[in-house]
């Protein structure tokens, strides 16, 4: 299925008209919401009636908000919108410490050949550097190749005065790109019935969304990718409406995951089924992760992701 993501940057009244979600500005909008995975409201005069709120839950709907700098600041994910909600609770409080550290390790193994791809399509760095890295990553990854991998890629791939501290375009889009891949995953968890608050890996008692940021780790290079394909030269520190729409963009993008080529969206619907068999008394091997096509790794499946094509099935919605 081809779902849409509708963004929403200019004043508007949002309402509900049978199946379908209607946005009312000089010129309206409809929308079937069965057609619909994600809503991003970026404006600040934008109004929602109750039962758009009620359909974003009965069909599972990621809303986001934005905050006064236009970042997403919140998500509207579905309440206990599965049956056996309880059951997967259970499961993911029991997990056994190994499979949780070799399940870890698979997952940022596939973060670093993301990376290294990212750079060797960009034509950036020395990306065998960071294939081994990938092949060093142990169970739980004691050794800490994930930072040591990042540590050399995002110079590479963004200049070297590049900091993830330092205020300004590429930040900003970095931040907001993976604010929408983050919530795009709580929602994906949400519908196979687990908690994102209890990750694999992340255990912040501060965080809501643990086991989304472990899911959203091989998808990080999309953005990453995307956004130094746009780097900006000038001082420029704020995001225009057609960055943030080509930024949400990318979930309606294509990548190749073991069972074919799909969008991202519908990738990680499929990892977050695989990650309810790893908690189901399955193992690493089970996880179903985005990789680039050239790697070989010793606990994951071969699988080419797809050259970044422009963003489809994306609902722009920002006239006056």
């Amino acid at each position: 299925m081809v779902w849409r993501s509708v963004v929403i940057s200019q004043p508007a009244r949002l309402k509900r008209e049978h199946f379908a979600l209607v946005v009312e500005q000089e010129k309206s909008a409809r929308v079937p919401f069965e057609d619909i995975a994600v809503i991003v409201l970026n404006n600040r005069e934008i109004t929602i009636t109750h039962p758009v709120l009620s359909a974003c839950a009965d069909y599972g709907i990621g809303l986001f908000s934005t905050g006064d700098n236009h970042q997403p600041n919140g998500v509207f994910l579905a309440f206990q919108s599965h049956s056996r909600a309880t059951r997967m609770l259970r499961l993911q409080l029991e997990i056994d410490k190994p499979t949780s550290k070799r399940a870890w390790a698979a997952i940022v193994q596939a973060k670093i050949l993301n990376q290294a791809f990212c750079m060797k399509t960009l034509g950036a760095g020395d990306a065998d550097r960071l294939t081994s890295y990938a092949r060093r990553v142990r169970s739980g990854d004691n050794g800490n190749m994930e930072a040591q991998a990042s540590a050399y890629y995002f110079p590479q791939i963004m200049g070297r005065s590049f900091s993830r501290s330092k205020e300004g375009w590429t930040n900003a889009a970095l931040d907001y790109g993976y604010a929408v891949m983050r919530g795009a995953c709580a929602r994906a968890l949400v519908a196979h019935g687990l908690l994102p608050t209890i990750g694999i890996f992340h255990s912040s008692e501060q965080n809501a969304f643990n086991l989304a940021d472990d899911l959203i780790e091989p998808y990080r290079a999309l953005v990453d990718l995307h956004v130094a394909t746009h780097l900006k030269t000038d001082t420029t520190l704020e995001l225009s409406p057609t960055d943030k729409a080509a930024l949400v963009g990318l979930l309606n993008v294509d990548v190749a995951m073991p069972r074919g080529v799909m969008s991202v969206l519908a990738s990680i619907e499929q990892a977050a089924e695989s990650i309810v068999r790893l908690y189901d008394g399955g193992s690493e091997l089970m996880l179903e992760l985005v990789l680039p096509p050239y790697s070989r790794t010793r606990s994951i499946r071969n699988v080419a992701p797809a050259p970044l094509g422009e963003p489809g099935a994306l609902v722009r919605l920002d006239a006056a």
